[in-house]
């Protein structure tokens, strides 16, 4: 039963004590889970898009990182209309948005209007994630509950993470690739209908409004930085455009920040990231989104373009990497009860570090049993750090601002994922050959794994905090 108001998940009878705890967790990833699977099923689906809709490589990388931009540029827009509103009826709003959206998807008859369909997905999604992690923090106060919640929130993004190529591949090679985004529609109204059951209301804080002009400065620079990288292999990386493009990201990332602490109600307050384990944990969310998310692109076009596999055949190929996660975040989730989370992150980028070596290290056309284990660990070192790094930033922010640092951790994880993608289609583009191009940007992302690592090593605590901070 829903209650007006917002006060329930403080008080000892709410959701997290009554007698169906699993409940609000089931309706919250039902949501998260559509979000991921939209990720991960469009990559073996983009190549038959590409060829059906006539879209060049650029074209294909704006059909992933359209999304992915207005996702992450949209995160902390999100997330403050979630203090601000209730992060019920937000995360509510995004789960129609978002559904709506992908029908527009599965209906387009050009690349211009798919496009255009992903951008509106990715404001559904910048309005479902912040939500989710805050109405989980909402539900399972203790920090326990939280662990074990936050645990299983990150294996739905594994189920999702390990569905989405196979369901992929075969929706493409069977009914074909418009039921990628239709396939949203039954997920979606369940997820909706869960919810307004399930998850008691939010409370609102009208004195928290929306500090647009930040908000423009955000989503400007993230454009900026995703079209630079995106079109950097098609113009060349000294390009004058390029150039001016990255100058004018700075520009952006300068006047938010200056924004931000001129602002009476900043949306993301500068004494938070004066926390470590807040801006370390999410910047370690960037870094192995980045790797995992660059090569599971550009490996699933390696997979077609170079060894001329099939759409399903291309999600079986790319099953192991994927598979790993959600084994991966369950097992996380349970060991950091005992180890806190700091060795668990550390432990899983470099695994993941060892994964991407070992491909770019494998020569020039190796057989697909030498790049198992390889993605194998690329997807169980990120799944493994998942769990860890998101307690980790939830746990440093107050409960007020849980929409706020929610929103910013996963702003980094997407700006991470769009940045891999995008560096990962340009070095394609512009190396000598399309294994080199391979190689070179999974040494990258083997770079970024232990770039992770270290961050591990200085931000995260050594045990889980026993309770949340106070404001």
């Amino acid at each position: 039963m829903v209650h007006a108001g917002g006060t329930e998940a403080e008080r000892p009878d709410g959701p997290a004590a009554s007698g169906r705890p699993l409940a609000p967790l089931l309706a919250v990833c039902a949501g998260y889970f559509m979000v991921i699977l939209d990720v991960t099923v469009i990559n073996v689906a983009v190549p038959v898009v590409g060829r059906e809709l006539s879209a060049s490589l650029t074209g294909i990388q704006w059909i992933t990182d359209g999304y992915t931009l207005v996702f992450a540029g949209l995160l902390l827009t999100g997330g403050a209309l979630g203090d601000r509103l209730g992060n019920r009826r937000i995360f509510c709003t995004g789960v129609v948005v978002f559904t709506v959206a992908s029908v527009g998807c599965g209906l387009a008859r050009s690349a211009g209007i798919l496009v255009g369909a992903r951008l509106l997905e990715g404001l559904g999604a910048a309005l479902i994630v912040p939500g989710s992690l805050a109405l989980l923090q909402q539900a399972y106060p203790s920090p326990a509950e939280r662990s074990r919640a936050f645990g299983l929130w990150g294996s739905m993004a594994g189920i999702a993470a390990s569905a989405g190529p196979l369901l992929g591949g075969l929706l493409v090679s069977t009914v074909g690739w418009r039921w990628v985004f239709f396939i949203n529609l039954p997920v979606g109204c369940a997820c909706l209908l869960l919810t307004l059951r399930h998850v008691p209301a939010s409370a609102r804080r009208a004195d928290r409004p929306v500090d647009w002009p930040a908000q423009c400065a955000l989503i400007a620079m993230v454009a900026l930085l995703i079209s630079v990288l995106n079109e950097a292999g098609r113009r060349g990386w000294t390009d004058p455009l390029i150039l001016a493009g990255a100058g004018l990201c700075l520009l952006a990332a300068f006047a938010f920040v200056l924004r931000e602490r001129l602002a009476r109600n900043p949306v993301l307050p500068l004494r938070l990231l004066r926390s470590r384990p807040m801006s370390g944990g999410s910047a370690i969310g960037l870094l192995f989104n980045f790797a995992f998310y660059g090569m599971i692109f550009t490996a699933s076009l390696y997979f077609q373009h170079q060894r001329g596999l099939s759409a399903l055949r291309t999600g079986a190929a790319l099953f192991p990497a994927v598979a790993m996660t959600m084994f991966a975040s369950v097992l996380s989730g349970r060991l950091a009860r005992r180890t806190g989370h700091r060795p668990l992150v550390v432990t899983g980028m470099f695994v993941g570090a060892a994964g991407l070596t070992g491909w770019a290290a494998a020569g020039q056309n190796p057989d697909y049993l030498l790049l198992v284990a390889p993605m194998m660990a690329a997807g169980f070192g990120t799944s493994f750090a998942l769990t860890g790094s998101t307690a980790t930033v939830m746990s440093a922010a107050p409960d007020t601002y849980s929409g706020t640092a929610s929103a910013l951790f996963n702003t980094a994880r997407q700006i991470g994922s769009a940045a891999g993608v995008a560096l990962g289609g340009s070095l394609l583009a512009s190396a000598a050959s399309f294994t080199t191009g391979l190689r070179t940007g999974m040494a990258v992302g083997a770079a970024a794994y232990l770039t992770a690592a270290a961050l591990a090593l200085v931000c995260i605590p050594r045990k889980h905090p026993a309770t949340s901070p106070a404001e």
